[in-house]
């Protein structure tokens, strides 16, 4: 299985408890419907495993959950780190102008002057709207643009990799 059929979900941050639980930090939104998602898939090794959840719950403002096999504080601490994740295919259909994340990281941006600002990097969260992180390749700074429809996000097209925006080069 390559790594392009895998969408990271997750990540196990700590143990939790003595029964070989794990304390979990999602990516989901919200951060709960990790645990909606049946099979999970863990890397090790540069590997995707399946692994079988066995309970979970949210805890605080974080979720913890038990996984097959892993049955006591011991077992956990060689996973933290590892990263969860689901195949493609277990997403469900996103609607008209809805996108996940992991689509959107990659895509080259360019501007309504047909000028390349970079590529997305990563896609941060703020309480007003998300925020595409573009950086051009060899740079190390980044581009900030607000993800915000028909404002200054104009188009993403995912068959041709590209997302038009309305931003100049020098902002």
């Amino acid at each position: 299985m390559t790594s392009e059929e895998f969408v990271p979900v997750g990540k196990i941050s700590g143990a939790f408890g003595v029964k070989g639980w794990v304390k979990i930090f999602s990516f989901t939104e919200p951060r709960k419907n990790i645990l909606s998602y049946s099979p999970l898939y863990i890397s090790r090794k540069g590997e995707w495993v399946e692994v079988k959840v066995t309970g979970g719950r949210t805890q605080g403002k974080g979720v913890v959950m038990g996984l097959e096999n892993v049955t006591d504080r011991d077992h956990v601490l060689p996973l933290i780190g590892a990263e969860l994740a689901i195949k493609r295919t277990q997403l469900k259909p996103t609607g008209k102008d809805e996108f996940y994340w992991s689509e959107l990281v990659g895509l080259t941006v360019v501007n309504l002057q047909d000028q390349v600002l970079g590529q997305v990097d990563h896609i941060l969260e703020t309480g007003a709207h998300d925020v595409l992180a573009v950086k051009e390749d060899g740079k190390n700074e980044e581009r900030l643009i607000p993800f915000v429809m028909d404002e200054f996000v104009k188009l993403v097209d995912l068959d041709n990799k590209i997302i038009r925006v309305d931003w100049g080069v020098d902002y």
